[in-house]
């Protein structure tokens, strides 16, 4: 009855934590909610204060399809100030947040017979995009004992005759890991000389903790500018995402391909959100660092609170805000098998939301959002130690018996 390509893919495993959260405190059951991939910050008052203006100034028909000039101008800019590269309006594509962007350029770039490598744990979105263009996934792993890194020599082992396209997330989505400037060089030195797409996931650009080397957009720019696409997004840095705004910046041919795409299914961007996303891209920045700055803060509390249960493993990440924790010493086959049935005994016993690291291709994890205040941290992490050990009390008062 359905297409075959309904058949590849399945509903967002990190959507439906949230969608389960919600559904249990609609009926009043009180659910510490970790697995929220959002700010729990309000959006910045100018920037808010933005949309009002353009409600009162009646800025409510249609924009251009691939967004105003004025936002594409400032995404523009804001990639000239931060990394120092130089796109135009007619490179740039406004999109209904980042996963359109990248969406759009896969179904664009990539189809049957093609390979496209992307890593894992990662964004379980990226692989699926590039299932729907009908290509096939390549997988790299990354590992925990190297902080979840992606390493150059792993994505170039990768290469073979049907490589198509490298799609890359920095900070990572859930480990929080950076991939640095030297890797990323390797990457496309090498890609740049087989005329191979590199798609960069930059949605946490601005979520990194500390002043480490990461103007990947530059070291694209001057390697593979003619094949690099760059997709960012509001959503994280200005706490806006259901704004639903994001973009890309990439060669113009590829935007205006995706622009045509874009015309047939959601064509442009609510108007009043692109008045927004302006005024927080041309705007003060202040509001970026104090989230920022308060995201460290929860990092490193929650660090400390999991750390309380050394059995529960996990190393602080350089961006985004997931904590991803190694839970494989409380999995066992008498017991509690996998992550996917202890995130959801978590849920259902103890009303804690958590995502489980099956979701992201890495079984034996869970990831913590800290995109909440410390109160609810501690709340989360007291139920989490309290059920895991409980769980292993029972498992070893069963084997007793037996």
């Amino acid at each position: 009855m359905l297409a075959d390509r309904t058949k590849r893919i399945g509903v967002s495993p990190t959507m439906k934590v949230a969608a389960d959260a919600l559904k249990l405190k609609a009926q009043g059951i009180d659910v510490v909610d970790l697995g929220a991939g959002e700010p729990d910050f309000p959006t910045p008052e100018h920037i808010g204060a933005a949309a009002h203006a353009a409600i009162d100034a009646n800025f409510t028909k249609y924009t251009t399809n691939s967004g105003t000039q004025e936002l594409k101008q400032a995404v523009c800019d804001r990639y000239r100030g931060d990394y120092g590269v130089e796109y135009t309006p007619a490179e740039t594509i406004i999109s209904a947040g980042g996963k359109q962007a990248l969406y759009n350029a896969a179904m664009c770039l990539f189809g049957s017979g093609d390979e496209v490598i992307t890593h894992m744990p990662g964004w379980p979105t990226l692989v699926e995009q590039i299932k729907l263009a009908d290509a096939t996934p390549v997988i790299v792993r990354t590992h925990a004992d190297e902080r979840f890194q992606l390493r150059a020599d792993a994505v170039l082992s990768a290469f073979t005759p049907r490589t198509k396209g490298i799609v890359l997330n920095s900070p990572c989505n859930p480990t929080g890991a950076l991939i640095s400037e030297k890797d990323v060089a390797a990457i496309a030195d090498e890609a740049a000389g087989r005329g191979i797409w590199i798609l960069l996931d930059l949605c946490y650009e601005r979520l990194i903790y500390d002043e480490v080397p990461h103007n990947l957009p530059g070291v694209l720019a001057a390697r593979m500018r003619d094949r690099t696409v760059l997709c960012g997004s509001a959503s994280k840095a200005y706490a806006m995402t259901g704004w639903r705004c994001g973009w890309a910046v990439a060669p113009a041919a590829l935007v205006n391909a995706s622009n045509a795409l874009q015309s047939h299914s959601t064509s442009n961007v609510c108007s009043i959100t692109q008045k927004a996303v302006t005024a927080a891209l041309t705007g003060p920045q202040d509001c970026v660092t104090e989230m920022l700055q308060e995201y460290r803060v929860r990092r490193d509390q929650l660090h400390a609170w999991i750390g309380e249960e050394p059995r529960l493993r996990a190393q602080k990440p350089a961006g985004a805000f997931y904590l991803f924790v190694d839970v494989s010493d409380f999995l066992s086959p008498d017991g509690i098998r996998t992550s996917a049935e202890l995130a959801q005994a978590l849920l259902d016993q103890s009303r804690v939301a958590v995502t489980p690291g099956e979701a992201f291709d890495a079984p034996g994890f869970l990831r913590i959002s800290y995109a909440t205040s410390l109160k609810e941290l501690r709340r989360g992490v007291d139920r989490i130690i309290s059920f895991v050990r409980s769980v292993e009390q029972r498992e070893e008062t069963m084997n007793y018996e037996r």
